[in-house]
């Protein structure tokens, strides 16, 4: 087993590799540079815990320092936190403090910008992904392999750093404690234990805006923007400051993401999501298929919704419907990875799992779902309402839209 200086060893060697001139500045390291040291093969993946996880944290703490911002962990940067895994999925995390006690140690990584201000918003991302293929993981391939997360979430945490850089010298009306959680795809546990041992007073905190999956603007520029309605103003706000976007709302402060953990604490949101893809989960998510000059314009776009609500002083909260409490449960899945981001009449197809009942039947990527069984499909919801009535073993047929043709398919659940 590596020890932590290897560790640190990886991480200077990485970061050298990633500037050959030790002495450039910090302001010339780009949001592609901090992507290719955190989606590199040599952090296997970052799960929480491991190694790898371990040197991108020591990675972005440096990252803090040489961007002139406080730490504010309770070790320098770093906020170590302990826990059990859970058996049941609907258990409590079992957080421990006591050196020994658990099996596994994620490490939130902290740094603040003090402009004396009464406020603090929060900028955060997770670092943390699947190693080579941890719970979660979508791939199915008989060898393990890495799941370097590009898009998930390094995407997210370049993109914070970037905001960084830029409110260095901007914007004094509020601080800024920005934020790289671990433990996210375990289930929110670095911003849920943050917000349970806060290192700053959570009723100081202004608003939360988180970047997850980020990376990967498509060729329409569709951005989704959720929480919007956890203030009253959020919603102007994020129209009022785009001209480039094409965008999806969600109002509600609850998602499979860390800005949930903020919302519960009665604290507006807003979370930044460039959508879904057929490499999520998988080891397929690389460097190399980010779109850059995307990530480059929701930083300024995230700039510029932060300026605009400088001198608005500590936001009022808002509670929203929970859209999750409404979800129907179901017995068996189609097999397929929704396009979250369609805003047409169905339930548009953005990936199709290997040897899945949709496979099977010949669905593609981009057929859209207008009928399952003898249900209409105009959205997500009926999508899922259609779905939860049926049980393993069940006939149907569904009803696509491929083009301009519409399709037939017999499905077998």
């Amino acid at each position: 087993m590596r020890t932590n200086y290897l560790i640190i060893a990886l991480f200077l060697t990485v970061l050298t590799a990633c500037k050959s001139n030790s002495e450039e500045k910090t302001e010339e390291i780009t949001i592609k540079d901090d992507v290719a040291f955190l989606a590199d093969d040599k952090l296997e993946g970052r799960q929480t815990g491991s190694n790898g996880e371990k040197a991108a944290a020591e990675y972005i703490a440096k990252r803090f320092k040489d961007l002139g911002l406080k730490a504010k962990g309770t070790k320098g940067y770093l906020q170590a936190f302990s826990f059990k895994p859970k058996t049941d999925p609907h258990q409590e995390v079992n957080y421990t403090i006591v050196d020994g006690d658990s099996t596994i140690t994620g490490t939130n990584v902290i740094g603040f910008l003090d402009n004396d201000a009464e406020h603090t918003i929060i900028i955060g991302a997770h670092y943390d992904h699947l190693g080579y293929g941890a719970e979660g993981s979508l791939f199915r391939g008989d060898k393990k392999e890495i799941h370097n997360g590009a898009d998930d979430n390094a995407s997210g945490v370049a993109v914070m750093l970037n905001l960084a850089q830029k409110l260095k010298s901007a914007n004094t009306g509020n601080n800024y404690l920005f934020m790289a959680f671990s433990g996210e795809e375990m289930g929110l546990l670095g911003s849920n234990f943050f917000n349970k041992e806060p290192t700053i007073e959570l009723s100081k905190i202004n608003y939360m805006l988180n970047m997850d999956m980020v990376g990967r603007l498509k060729q329409d520029s569709t951005l989704a923007v959720y929480g919007v309605g956890t203030s009253p103003i959020l919603k102007q706000v994020v129209k009022a400051n785009n001209s480039k976007f094409k965008i999806i709302e969600n109002e509600s402060g609850v998602g499979p993401s860390d800005h949930t953990s903020f919302y519960n604490s009665n604290i507006p949101v807003l979370h930044f999501f460039t959508g879904q893809h057929k490499d999520y989960h998988k080891p397929g998510d690389d460097t190399e298929k980010l779109n850059y000059k995307g990530m480059e314009m929701i930083s300024s776009y995230i700039f510029d919704i932060i300026s605009d609500l400088d001198n608005n002083g500590k936001l009022p909260f808002r509670k929203t419907k929970n859209e999750s409490e409404d979800v129907p449960r179901f017995k068996v899945g189609l097999g397929v990875i929704p396009d979250y981001l369609f805003d047409g009449e169905g339930m548009k197809i953005d990936g199709v799992s290997e040897d899945k009942p949709a496979q099977k039947a010949g669905l593609e990527r981009g057929d859209i779902v207008v009928k399952l069984g003898d249900s209409l499909v105009t959205d997500m919801m009926s999508y899922m309402r259609a779905l939860s009535t049926f049980d393993t073993g069940d006939k149907t047929k569904v009803t696509v839209k491929r083009g301009k043709d519409e399709i037939e398919a017999q499905i077998e659940f």
